[in-house]
């Protein structure tokens, strides 16, 4: 199936910052976290592929078309939501699902009213008054009904309490369930990548650090405390101290320690949060 966001070789430099070459497609179907540490240029790639920033170099194509040309009929079909929203202040919740909705033909409002009751959200009161929390609420509760086949979020979950992240979480599955859809999402928090994310692509200083599956990435990595440790560099190891290895292939490390006759002690998977550390060092 064709890729619904072709990114090729996209580079931006911004005073002392050079961001990519990046290349990423992203297909329908999948989510797609961004993931890196603050100031890895993952906000400014969202601009780009929105066109509210201009690359250097390189080209972007979403739904077939490139993002830079005069037909910006593309941008029905998408849905972004910034980090902050600029210009919403003086407006109330009511103020701005009558500006915003009928700009999408698929506006689903049974989903919208859903979304108000179960955050308990205000509309009556101006955006610029509400918490942050609230405000990101407001936000999404504008951001999902619009249906659009792509939904692009950056840090969605950012200012939310748990119990609003649980059920933003289940809302998106159910949501992205209902049609074919793709979405991308920066965020740094780790239960977001857990039960949201097919794949990773990470990012470093500007650049791009993997683009990863995320069960296959879960799954590769692992940590064993061995009976002896051999004196050579054991297939898939990332490191070692005492009796314990890291390995970031564990069949290959598997196979070979059942080859030497090596005795694994114990052994046991890495948490995501910790595979991610140790593919951006």
């Amino acid at each position: 199936m064709p890729s619904w966001i072709e990114i090729k070789d996209i580079s931006k430099k911004i005073d002392d910052f050079q961001l990519g070459p990046v290349s990423l497609s992203i297909e329908p179907g999948t989510i797609t976290a961004l993931v890196g540490n603050n100031g890895s240029g993952k906000s400014t790639l969202l601009k780009i592929i929105m066109n509210m920033a201009n690359a250097d170099s390189g080209e972007i194509r979403v739904l077939g078309k490139p993002v830079t040309g005069q037909d910006e009929s593309w941008k029905r079909h998408v849905t972004f939501q910034p980090q902050n929203a600029i210009g919403w202040n003086a407006y109330t919740g009511e103020d701005l699902k009558r500006l915003i909705a009928p700009l999408y033909s698929k506006w689903d409002d049974r989903l919208f009213g859903r979304m108000i009751k179960l955050f308990e959200i205000p509309l009556n009161q101006r955006f610029g008054k509400m918490s942050p929390g609230m405000q990101q609420k407001l936000s999404l509760s504008l951001a999902l009904p619009r249906s659009t086949d792509i939904l692009i979020l950056d840090e969605p979950t950012a200012s939310l309490d748990i119990p609003s992240k649980n059920l933003f979480t289940e809302l998106l599955v159910e949501w992205m369930e209902q049609e074919d859809r793709a979405i991308i999402i920066t965020t740094h928090q780790a239960d977001d990548l857990r039960k949201l994310a097919d794949y990773l692509f990470l990012m470093r200083n500007g650049q791009a650090a993997g683009h990863y599956e995320k069960d296959e990435l879960a799954t590769s990595y692992r940590r064993y405390w061995l009976s002896a440790m051999p004196a050579e560099m054991l297939p898939g190891e990332l490191s070692r101290s005492g009796n314990e290895l890291i390995s970031a292939d564990s069949d290959a490390t598997e196979q070979y320690l059942l080859d030497q006759g090596i005795e694994t002690i114990d052994d046991k998977s890495l948490e995501l949060e910790e595979i991610i550390s140790l593919l951006l060092k």
